[in-house]
């Protein structure tokens, strides 16, 4: 059986998982990993084979979760630097940088926003690969 291999990267205020490995883990390691994600509130987007969790966390309390979980995975942090410097013109992050958004609010602009802004969100997203 596989480990999971996860691949940590934080934002400003929020992070995001890619599982580098998802093809070749069992179901039942699947059904723990969204079961570990559920419990906190994230989402999971199989399109892309990452989640979000709703809260602001470092790799080592991330690490400390994973630990705790039933889950057996190793994980290595992402470090990027942020690329969007235009903001929010509308709703509840208006004036806030694209690149500081929560993980969880771009997955949801991705499924529920058609805008003149539509662009910028997409390159954020695929900047994050969310």
């Amino acid at each position: 059986m596989h480990k999971a291999h996860f691949i940590f990267t934080r934002f400003h205020n929020s992070f995001s998982v890619h599982v580098e490995n998802l093809e070749q883990l069992s179901v039942e390691q699947i059904q723990a990993i969204e079961s570990f994600v559920k419990l906190r509130k994230g989402f999971f987007d199989f399109g892309t084979y990452a989640f979000v969790i709703q809260k602001r966390l470092e790799f080592s309390e991330f690490v400390s979760l994973l630990q705790k979980s039933s889950i057996n995975a190793v994980c290595e942090e992402n470090f990027l630097v942020a690329q969007q410097t235009q903001r929010v013109e509308f709703g509840k992050y208006k004036g806030l940088c694209y690149k500081d958004l929560p993980d969880s609010y771009l997955l949801w602009l991705k499924s529920n926003y058609s805008g003149k802004n539509r662009e910028i969100i997409d390159a954020e997203l695929n900047f994050r690969n969310l």
